[in-house]
């Protein structure tokens, strides 16, 4: 399959990295005074501290994770199998920030990339965050869930003869039927996707009495006792084990995730979503699934799907690096860190987890320190989308793995906000389990507050 680079993601990324570098983060308990109110301090300025390999990783292997890292970052064209519909032509125009693999950059692409032919959704700025859109019901007030994608290839190169139409997103907007996901970031995921079942569940379980009288439950996307088949319904084939990506655990693993956002997210068939969304036939330049396996080729790198390429790239991609300071900022931070775990913040946002055998020796038996449970959670009323994955119901969303906050430009499942303390208390609303650990956090001084901030962006 042919692929060619993207100026439009280039020059995106370019943005968003000037952006990062303009802005100057401070972390210092020497210049907040007790009477001042904590304030985020803000997007890490420092370099990226993610987007590189694993470390340990052997030539061959390394091979694999660059040429995975070239797929994900070119842009699909037409006559490629882009389409008919999609919500940008490259993963890492969606995954940019702070570098490929990372998530929504400071610059939208999207802008953009909806040219003359498309209309702008009222949702998307240039300054925003890279959304997908969901409607919650269907017209005649069934669940629909489902991604509506917001682009077209009416009247871009190379699809003459396709006339389709956008939908229609004013009218979903007015009747409050439109909710939005953010990209998650991709380091360290293949460390996540190698945590055994059991190290999940026996985290579920641990500190019960704590957890409950904080109001914290929590559980396993898809898990069934037993490991029953089951006729629920779900996208990793019934086997009863535990799903982990996405905002709501829906995705079991890398190459799934990988196949589902191919097809949904750029409109590109492939192996496993081997049919098109769109299946107007004056709409299809491509007559079969749009990428898959080479079986003619001599070179082994060669041979992959792209979707594998992408599964490469995630699960060889090393996880984000925290900062280090030293002085007074350091002591904050130490004092913040106490804090995450005093306040409860470590009952579902799990420091470290520990992987279990793999093939691949640099994720055998490593430590995890992606500050999270992987479980999904009653978020309550406030951040509810209304929208069921799996056993995921619509108040219920996976914890969000913490490492790499630092340089994270927009926060929660649909990027509503930047500001840390905003996301903070977004996690306190009625039915949330997070209700305790918010009054806790509420209850704390300025001080204790902005120690807990500088951790956190220090990760």
């Amino acid at each position: 399959m042919r692929r060619q680079s993207s100026t439009s993601t280039l020059a995106v990324l370019t943005a968003a990295a000037v952006c990062l570098l303009a802005v100057e983060v401070k972390i210092s308990s020497q210049s907040f005074s007790s009477s001042s109110s904590a304030r985020d301090p803000g997007v890490r300025a420092d370099a990226p501290g993610a987007g590189q390999p694993l470390p340990g990783l052997t030539t061959q292997q390394l091979e694999y994770f660059n040429a995975g890292l070239a797929d994900f970052a070119e842009a699909e064209e037409v006559d490629e199998g882009m389409g008919p519909r999609m919500n940008l032509d490259s993963c890492g125009g969606c995954h940019a920030q702070p570098a490929i693999g990372g998530t929504s950059p400071a610059v939208n692409p999207q802008v953009a990339f909806a040219g003359t032919t498309d209309k702008l959704p009222s949702f998307l700025q240039i300054d925003g965050p890279v959304r997908e859109v969901r409607f919650v019901k269907n017209a005649d007030g069934t669940p629909d869930g489902g991604v509506h994608a917001l682009f077209t290839i009416t009247g871009r190169p190379g699809a003459d003869g396709c006339s389709i139409t956008q939908p229609d997103f004013a009218t979903a907007m007015a009747n409050r039927n439109a909710i939005f996901r953010i990209p998650t970031p991709v380091f360290g995921a293949g460390l996540m996707e190698m945590i055994p079942d059991s190290a999940l569940l026996a985290n579920s379980t641990s500190n019960v009495a704590a957890k409950s009288a904080l109001g914290i439950r929590g559980r396993p996307n898809f898990h069934v006792a037993g490991r029953t088949v089951t006729g629920q319904t779900n996208n990793n084939g019934n086997d009863g084990t535990v799903a982990r990506f996405g905002w709501k655990a829906q995705n079991k693993s890398l190459l799934i995730f990988s196949g589902e956002a191919y097809n949904v997210e750029m409109g590109i068939t492939n192996e496993l979503f081997p049919t098109e969304r769109e299946e107007r036939a004056s709409c299809q330049f491509a007559s079969h699934p749009n990428s898959v396996s080479d079986l003619n080729a001599t070179v082994p790198v060669q041979m992959m799907s792209s979707i594998e390429k992408f599964s490469v790239f995630m699960r060889l991609s090393a996880p984000p690096t925290p900062a280090t300071f030293t002085g007074g900022a350091a002591l904050s931070v130490a004092a913040g860190k106490a804090l995450f775990t005093s306040t409860g913040c470590a009952f579902c946002h799990t420091p470290t987890m520990k992987t279990g055998n793999a093939s691949i020796a640099a994720l055998a038996n490593q430590n995890v320190n992606l500050f999270s449970d992987l479980l999904t959670h009653d978020m309550g009323i406030g951040l509810s989308d209304g929208v069921s994955q799996g056993e995921a119901g619509p108040r219920e969303f996976r914890t969000a793995p913490l490492w790499g906050l630092g340089q994270r430009i927009f926060f929660l499942h649909d990027g509503r906000t930047s500001d840390l303390i905003a996301a903070i208390k977004a996690h306190a609303s009625t039915g949330s389990e997070a209700n305790g650990v918010i009054s806790r956090y509420n209850s704390l001084s300025e001080t204790q507050k902005q120690n807990l901030l500088n951790f956190l962006r220090s990760l």
